[in-house]
Formats: C-alpha cells, sequence, structure tokens
C-alpha cells in the first residue's frame, strides 16, 4: 500500500517545549539484554542464522557483537525468554547527569549498576531505572572496544550515530508510553501507521533519538485497552550493512529451520527492506537494510497507512496462533500494564 501523508497538529517536535536541557541527538540504543533458558538454540540462530560475532562468557551468560563494541546483546540464562533491559549509549557525562537528575527529580529510584554488570555489558558505568512494561532502561557513558577481530558471517552492522536498530513494543497504554521515552530522553514523533489486520486496527507511533527514523515504536490496539503479545517487546531490529547481507541471512533463517513471521518486504514509512524471523524466545528479530535517515530541518510527522509498500506477508500463521494471541489480550485486561506515570508526563495525547 502506499503512504498518505497527513500531518498531525500534535506531533511537531517543539510542541511540548521543556525546560531542562534538550538531550535529543545524544542517546543511542546501545545494547540489550535478554533472559532465555534456550542458550543453544539462541547461540544458533544468533551466529549460524543471523550471522553476529559471538561469545561464550560462560555456561550462563554469553553476548552478541555487531561492531567494535564489546557487547550489543547480552544473553543471561532465566526463565522470561524475553528482553528484560534496553542499553542506551549517551554522548558524555553532562547529558548522563541530565537524564539522572530528571529521572530522580521525578522521583523515581535510579540506581548505579555494580562494576560486574558493567563488564557484562561492555561499559565502564551503567545506571538503571524502571522503564514502561518491566524493561528496565540503562544509561551510560563509554563503551569498551574489543580487541578481538570480529568472526561472523555477515560483512557488518549499520551502528555508530543512530544506534544499533529499534525496539517495537505493544501497549493498551501507549500515551503513557510515548511520554515516559519523551520525558526520559526527549524522544520525538517521527511518523504514525494506521494498519488493519484481520480486521483489528492498529496504530502505530514511532519515535527517535536521533537520526535513526527510529529507536522505539509503540503498537496499540484502536479501541481496545488490551496487549496481543506474551512478550515485553513485539520484535528488535538490526540494521544490515548490505543487501547482500540482508538476503543470505534470510536464506540462512530458512535453511537452518527458524520460523520466518514475516517474508521480506518494504515499510511504508522509514523504505526500510526487512524481514521478520521468530527467535527462539519468540519474540520477532526483523534484520533490514537501508532505511531513510531523518533530516531536522525538513521533516514533519505524517501518517501512512498500511506498514509496507510490498512484502512483508505473514509466514505460517495459523488459526491457532491467532486464538493464543486473542487469549493473551483477554487475560492482560486482568493484568494491568506496567508503567512508570512518574516519568509520563501524563501521556501524550494523538488521536
Amino acid at each position: 500500500m502506499n503512504a498518505h501523508p497527513d500531518t498531525h497538529p500534535d506531533a511537531h517536535p517543539d510542541a511540548h517545549p521543556k525546560a531542562h536541557p534538550d538531550v535529543f541527538g545524544s542517546v543511542h540504543l546501545g545494547y540489550i539484554v535478554i533472559e532465555t533458558n534456550r542458550f543453544a538454540d539462541w547461540r544458533r540462530f544468533g551466529t549460524d542464522a543471523i550471522g553476529m560475532h559471538h561469545d561464550e562468557l560462560s555456561h550462563d551468560l554469553m553476548r552478541f557483537r555487531l561492531d567494535d563494541h564489546e557487547c550489543r546483546f547480552l544473553l543471561r540464562r532465566g526463565p522470561a525468554e524475553d528482553v528484560v533491559a534496553l542499553g542506551w549509549h549517551l554522548d558524555d557525562h553532562t547529558t548522563f547527569e541530565h537524564i539522572e537528575a530528571r529521572v530522580r527529580t521525578h522521583g523515581v529510584p535510579a540506581v548505579p549498576g555494580s562494576a560486574e554488570e558493567a563488564r557484562l555489558r561492555g561499559v565502564e558505568r551503567l545506571l538503571r531505572f524502571p522503564g514502561p512494561k518491566g524493561i528496565t532502561q540503562e544509561i551510560y557513558t563509554t563503551p569498551v572496544l574489543a580487541t578481538d577481530p570480529l568472526t561472523m558471517l555477515a560483512s557488518g552492522w549499520v551502528t555508530g550515530d543512530s544506534g544499533m536498530g529499534h525496539v517495537a513494543l505493544t501497549s493498551a497504554r501507549p500515551a503513557l508510553m510515548r511520554g515516559y521515552f519523551s520525558t526520559v530522553f526527549d524522544a520525538r514523533l517521527t511518523d504514525f501507521i494506521d494498519e488493519t489486520i484481520s480486521g483489528v486496527k492498529l496504530k502505530i507511533r514511532f519515535l527517535r533519538v536521533n537520526e535513526r527514523h527510529h529507536s522505539i515504536a509503540v503498537a496499540a490496539l484502536r479501541g481496545l485497552p488490551v496487549d496481543p503479545v506474551r512478550t515485553r517487546v513485539q520484535h528488535l531490529n538490526i540494521q544490515a550493512a548490505s543487501l547482500d547481507d540482508l538476503a543470505r541471512s534470510y536464506a540462512r533463517v530458512h535453511e537452518l529451520g527458524f520460523d520466518m513471521a514475516l517474508s521480506v518486504g518494504q515499510h511504508t514509512n522509514d523504505r526500510e527492506l526487512s524481514y521478520y524471523a521468530r527467535t527462539p524466545s519468540g519474540f520477532e528479530w526483523e534484520v533490514g537494510w537501508n532505511p531513510l535517515v531523518v533530516d531536522e530541518t525538513t521533516w514533519e510527522p505524517s501518517t501512512h497507512q498500511g506498514i509496507s509498500v510490498w512484502g512483508h506477508t505473514p509466514v505460517g500463521q495459523t488459526i491457532v496462533d491467532r486464538l493464543g494471541q486473542f487469549r493473551h489480550g483477554t487475560r492482560s485486561l486482568l493484568h494491568p500494564e506496567q508503567t512508570v506515570p512518574a516519568l509520563s508526563g501524563g501521556g501524550i495525547p494523538d488521536d
């Protein structure tokens, strides 16, 4: 489907001026912590299918690398089968202090990570505080660079100033989630997507903290305060350095027998070419290539109809899968979504 821009009246980044210094542009998604008991499957998925560098730390800990940073994904043994923390790389100590101050000023506890926790994440020091859906947010300024060369099937991954990719979450409280990332990281609204899947209407909000089109995406069912996804994240994304890397990893995912969630396609808003595989923990993993980079001098948020220009066809989804989503959505009514009201600014209404 083609995109139909429709500028939103509440979408301009200056619509909610802040008294404190703006940290936008100084924040980059740096690492992701995953808790799982499926280490063997994750090792095959990460190295043999996706094509990342793998480091075995112990029976209960392993890491994946994308570049010269010691850690981009930390996997620790445990029952969650989910993302449990996001690490945000900050440009300098001034930015670190600004974010720490605003978290504490709002009465939210911020706890320094231990030296061992910092070592495992490949950073010099970190500070953690509560985040939406129970995903801990961690900030740091200085990554530790690896001395060993990369050994991986991919030729490379795009990180740098735009961070290492993005994370997508589903939410029954999307205004509060958008308010959280605006309050903590000065996230700006990039655009919206309206999509209808099996008669259910979705609204997806895309939030950026730097030049990357989005580092956080928040999807919600319109008119229904339910969350249809079991995991805290719906998917995470990393950006391949070349189209050849994307195509080869897509083939390896199939050849190794891992489930594919969505076939190759192109998104309407960021124009990224990508596919979605299903991880051993159940959430999805998007490998993308060549998304557009936002120009802050000209960008205006808009609404697009449908997530894809072409492709992204569901693969292997059965009526059992859909019934499972329906059951989870029903259960979510009984268990309110975890939010951090003090950091959510009362929520930012947008529809």
